[in-house]
């Protein structure tokens, strides 16, 4: 079977970092607006998403008036899917936003249709990267809170929840998700949600309390694959792969829209990926992209199986096709480091600024994207910028991922007895950082190796490797170098 992709990349434009928006600002605005008495006019003046040429008629023709009668149909299934906390298409998004921007602009006082809209938004900006969308889904929702407040405005909540994971505000996230679910005890999507806020915080016994009650629910048919794929990704956290592989399996055979099962599918990808097994990576990637071609993450995690398999020109092809239909800046790092593994130096520092450009213009959007900053500056930029930004993201949201980020930024610049402390909160599951990840383990083993100690470097360098021996086409490499110069551990003498 021929796995390879053809299409090339594009590069993308840059932009500088600007602050992000201020939601005190925005209800002044929206206050003035419904108190005056002229609602329509002032909430949609406001509006720079609702563009009446982007809701205009398609162009005549076979294939437009196709896309008229499905876009009803798609709207619908995406309307049951956002309000549900379930994937969605991306054409069926594009619908449905289409919809209630029409509707909006119709009836300006419905605030579950901005609510609605603004949910739309938050999936389609997560869909395609595209943080532009991130502003529109919170005028949207925020209008949505004038009409019908907090108290009473579940659809909102979800909506800013949703929003404000997305833009990896974790505290914010777990706010809205406290209030969705006082008003919605019974409902699974809140417990997922805190559960990801919770995550994010390094709040693993909240993350427990959630998730055990997430599981004494007794949801539907149409939910519990979801609520199964919640319990993969927990149990991926603790380190429980089997249990984690099961419930996905169980979950994409019982999905019950495409876009749902493309979801599962690429989440089983990710798990084999993280385990070394690249073949049964490479094929939940193919079939998520069969069952839905606008899979959000399966272009750039088959880009990531082709670079470990050895099969770089087609990687590289694979990598810039996702960035071209999907611009993440942790892709544009990860090509970057493909790059440099392969000596291209003038490539792999293209794709390096490539990142700052990706992640200045999420910033200006509202997204927190210190992590990958920090991680780039670490490694292929300022270490001690990458300290810095990485002190400060641990202090707002501690999760594993930020831990391991900050020891290894602190190895970079020679602090490693600190470094080990966080690389240890990182892989240790006492403390939290429960989730088998190759990359922690090479950090942490190379920093051991830089206080000499020797054995537990070793132990943390094989690790590494036998989880996953190309768990990265830079580091990888780096670890098996690390492991060598340590070489045999030294004879034992037993005792006469």
């Amino acid at each position: 079977m021929d796995n390879r992709v053809s299409e090339p990349g594009t590069p993308l434009p840059s932009g500088p970092p600007a602050p992000r928006r201020s939601r005190r600002l925005l209800r002044r605005v929206l206050i003035t607006a419904l108190t005056s008495g002229v609602v329509a006019g002032a909430v949609l003046a406001i509006w720079p998403g609702i563009d009446p040429e982007a809701v205009s008629p398609p162009a005549p023709g076979p294939r437009a008036h196709r896309a008229q009668l499905r876009a009803p149909v798609q709207a619908a299934q995406a309307l049951t899917a956002v309000t549900s906390g379930m994937p969605a298409t991306l054409p069926a998004l594009t619908a449905l936003i289409g919809q209630q921007e029409q509707r909006v602009r119709a009836q300006p006082q419905d605030a579950k249709a901005w609510a609605v809209l603004g949910t739309a938004y938050v999936e389609r900006g997560r869909a395609t990267a595209g943080a532009a969308d991130f502003p529109r889904a919170e005028k949207a929702l925020e209008t949505s809170l004038r009409m019908v407040d907090e108290e009473q405005n579940l659809q909102a909540l979800d909506g800013l929840t949703a929003l404000s994971l997305a833009r990896r505000d974790f505290t914010e996230a777990k706010r809205y998700a406290e209030q969705a679910q006082e008003l919605a005890p019974a409902r699974w999507s809140s417990y997922s949600q805190l559960i990801d806020a919770d995550t994010g915080l390094g709040d693993y016994d909240a993350v427990g309390d959630s998730f055990d009650k997430l599981m004494a629910l007794k949801p539907g048919a149409a939910e519990r694959p979801a609520v199964m794929a919640r319990a993969a990704a927990v149990y991926r956290n603790r380190g429980w792969r089997e249990d984690a592989v099961a419930q996905l399996t169980d979950a994409a055979a019982a999905a019950r829209t495409p876009a749902e099962q493309a979801a599962y599918l690429t989440q089983l990808g990710q798990l084999a990926f993280e385990r070394g097994d690249l073949q049964d990576a490479l094929r939940h990637y193919d079939a998520a992209l069969r069952q839905d071609a606008d899979q959000p993450a399966a272009p750039a995690g088959r880009a990531r199986v082709l670079a470990a398999l050895g099969r770089s020109t087609q990687a590289v092809t694979a990598y810039r096709t996702a960035l071209a239909r999907r611009p993440d800046p942790r892709d544009a790092l990860e090509l970057g480091e493909l790059y440099e593994s392969l000596g291209m130096a003038a490539q792999a520092r293209e794709s390096y600024d490539r990142v700052r450009e990706l992640a200045q213009r999420e910033t200006s959007n509202g997204v927190d994207d210190e992590l990958v900053l920090g991680r780039y500056e670490a490694d292929h930029g300022d270490a001690q910028q990458a300290v810095e930004r990485l002190r400060g993201e641990y202090d707002r949201q501690p999760g594993t991922e930020v831990a391991d980020a900050l020891g290894w930024a602190l190895h970079r610049v020679g602090e490693d007895d600190e470094a080990l402390e966080y690389a240890t909160t990182a892989t240790d599951g006492t403390k939290g950082g429960g989730v088998r990840s190759a990359l922690y383990a090479y950090h942490r083993g190379a920093i051991e190796s830089a206080l000499e100690l020797d054995g537990p470097a070793r132990r943390s360098l094989q690790e590494a490797l036998q989880i996953s021996p190309a768990f990265s086409p830079l580091w990888a490499r780096e670890a098996k170098s690390a492991l060598a110069a340590l070489g045999n551990p030294p004879d034992v003498a037993v005792p006469g």
